[in-house]
């Protein structure tokens, strides 16, 4: 009783710990430090387009921005924005000093200095968004070409059909009776009452067991 009690536990922590590995696996995302050292200023800035380019973002990764809070800023903005350095019509804008921006969709992402010279002397950043880490498309295969159809072969004349074979001599006649179709062939007897008894019994049986093993 109690060793199938202590099988039941183990399956049973067994199938949790596989689930919550798989979900992790299948939601994990990653958190980059922006420039490598998530170091966000004027001294830096020269690494950001390199370091943005040689990293693979998608959606649900983090960026980290660290910067002195009363010196700089983070600035969200749109392309002409992003390439003006115009902080007038922000996306978002960030000045707590430990910035930490999810990258909830795909596409171009635009940073910018919160400080418009720092911005000018190349303190921001482009990064591109990729679909879900799982890389499945959501586009349908198209599907494939029906197999070309042979032409239909034109049947022979009628001179060259060539005449059935006389038969030997001494030999039977051949039966031309047509067979019988399936329906006027006699059906398969039924079962009798004693094999299904003996089924009815396995199947009960084996629930039986099934259940026992379960639950105790």
């Amino acid at each position: 009783m109690n060793l199938a009690r202590d099988h039941k536990t183990t399956m049973m922590v067994a199938l949790g710990l596989l689930s919550l590995f798989i979900f992790i696996q299948n939601n994990h995302a990653y958190q980059f430090k922006i420039g490598g050292s998530g170091d966000w200023s004027l001294a830096s800035s020269s690494s950001y387009d390199q370091w943005a380019q040689k990293n693979r973002f998608q959606t649900g990764d983090d960026i980290l921005f660290k910067y002195q809070a009363n010196e700089d800023s983070v600035v969200q903005v749109s392309e002409s924005d992003y390439k003006n350095c115009s902080t007038a019509s922000p996306i978002a804008k960030y000045s707590d000093g430990h910035t930490m921006i999810k990258l909830d969709q795909s596409g171009p992402h635009y940073f910018i200095s919160g400080v418009v010279d720092h911005c000018k002397n190349n303190e921001k950043v482009l990064i591109i968004v990729l679909a879900d880490r799982s890389n499945r498309s959501s586009e349908a295969p198209s599907p494939s070409p029906p197999a070309a159809t042979p032409p239909a072969l034109p049947p022979a004349p009628a001179s060259e059909e060539l005449p059935s074979p006389p038969p030997a001599p001494g030999a039977p006649e051949p039966d031309l009776t047509p067979a019988p179709t399936p329906s006027e062939e006699n059906p398969p007897p039924p079962p009798n009452g004693a094999s299904l008894v003996i089924v009815n019994f396995v199947c009960s049986f084996g629930a039986f067991v099934g259940f026992s093993l379960l639950y105790f």
